[in-house]
């Protein structure tokens, strides 16, 4: 691993720690700020929206005036974000900090494309995954440190130790070097992103992926609270949990062939709807939320997969498009999980059990990297000057 691939895996290491804080016990803090179970929902999926139109933009600019920048450009407004969260007192003021947060996950298009051009000899799936894994490293220890300051101090002293520990993440960010952009062989195709027919089924069976398999997560911590009668504290064990099981599946599946993996991902999600909805005891659900990590791992694979079907000349516009198709799951998934919650809490697992049992044999079924002869038109996607 060269020396840009260790600052950006130490970098987001600490940022993982930060973020960890937090992350888990936003819905509770929405909550405690007045937040009904149904505004919540609404809340997390505009954060859904505002990420899920930024992906595209951020892929194009990537491929056009380099991914160094737009990294950069995101840490810092994350940096930022942050910190108005963490002095926020009024709901207002914190979803608009909430909401310039989850602006900066474009960097996942630009980051993804870095990753991949700097990967060296690894595949592109275990150098996503690989690096992901430190994030997820990190976030170990946030929500167990997060927990523990939340139940003795409250939820919001948490968001200012989160900012606090972003400032040493962007200054290590600060030190990775440009990368050169990419030309793409054919120069009269070198502004435009052609989709065909499998290309786009692709894209809508990751939307179904992230839909159904984030569905059950927004509410599970009230969920756990309001029915389970779990402390904040051992909320914050299960994040802590859920994070160790990222890094493991993050590493195990990525040193598999990524359309199987995309698949195992699906099954372990599955698992953890069931065990917080039917199990019956502190084990089970540490189980479920170790499993849980299977929807990061889902989501990294999904955007190894889009590598298969593109020039790398247009690499950072398809992660783009990938991650705008994925994060516009959290659209939708949050307000419907709000609902259902609002009328039975079951319900929410129910419905996104049986959505990941479809989602799993769709996505066994179609395989990216399968070469398949095809005489169909292109949907051509035209970038601008």
């Amino acid at each position: 691993m060269n020396r840009d691939l260790i600052l950006i895996a130490l970098s987001l290491m600490t940022w993982g720690i930060g973020e960890g804080m937090f992350f888990y016990f936003q819905p509770l803090y929405l909550k405690e700020l007045g937040a009904s179970p149904v505004l919540i929902g609404i809340i997390l999926g505009a954060t859904g929206l505002v990420m899920a139109i930024t992906h595209i933009p951020a892929g194009y600019l990537s491929d056009k005036v380099g991914r160094k920048p737009l990294i950069l450009i995101s840490w810092i407004g994350g940096l930022v974000a942050a910190w108005v969260m963490a002095f926020a007192t009024t709901l207002p003021v914190f979803i608009t900090g909430l909401l310039i947060y989850n602006v900066t996950a474009f960097v996942m298009s630009p980051l993804n494309s870095y990753i991949t051009a700097a990967r060296g000899k690894l595949s592109v799936g275990r150098a996503l995954t690989f690096i992901s894994a430190f994030y997820s490293a990190g976030a170990i220890l946030g929500p167990f440190i997060g927990g523990q300051i939340g139940g003795r101090l409250g939820l919001h002293t948490i968001y200012r130790i989160s900012a606090s520990i972003f400032i040493v993440s962007v200054l290590i960010i600060l030190f990775i070097r440009p990368q050169a952009i990419d030309a793409h062989p054919d120069q009269s195709k070198a502004k435009q992103l052609h989709l065909n027919s499998r290309h786009v089924t692709y894209l809508a069976i990751v939307f179904l992926v992230m839909f159904a398999t984030y569905l059950p997560q927004p509410l599970t911590p009230n969920f756990l609270q309001e029915y389970r009668n779990i402390s904040v504290e051992r909320l914050g064990q299960f994040g802590s949990i859920a994070s160790i099981g990222i890094v493991i599946l993050n590493l195990a599946l990525g040193s598999l062939n990524a359309h199987i993996s995309f698949v195992l991902a699906q099954i372990c999600v599955g698992f953890f709807a069931l065990l917080i909805w039917r199990g019956n005891g502190i084990p089970w659900y540490m189980i479920g939320y170790f499993l849980m990590g299977g929807y990061r791992a889902a989501r990294t694979l999904a955007a190894a997969q889009t590598r298969m079907l593109v020039h790398q000349a247009n690499m950072g516009l398809a992660y783009g498009i990938t991650e705008a198709v994925g994060t516009s799951a959290y659209i939708l998934a949050p307000p419907i999980a709000g609902f259902l919650y609002d009328k039975n809490p079951n319900l929410v697992y129910i419905l996104g059990l049986v959505l990941i049992s479809v989602s799993v044999i769709t996505s066994f079924l179609f395989n990216p990297a399968r070469k398949v002869q095809s005489t169909e038109p292109y949907l051509r996607l035209e970038t601008m000057e």
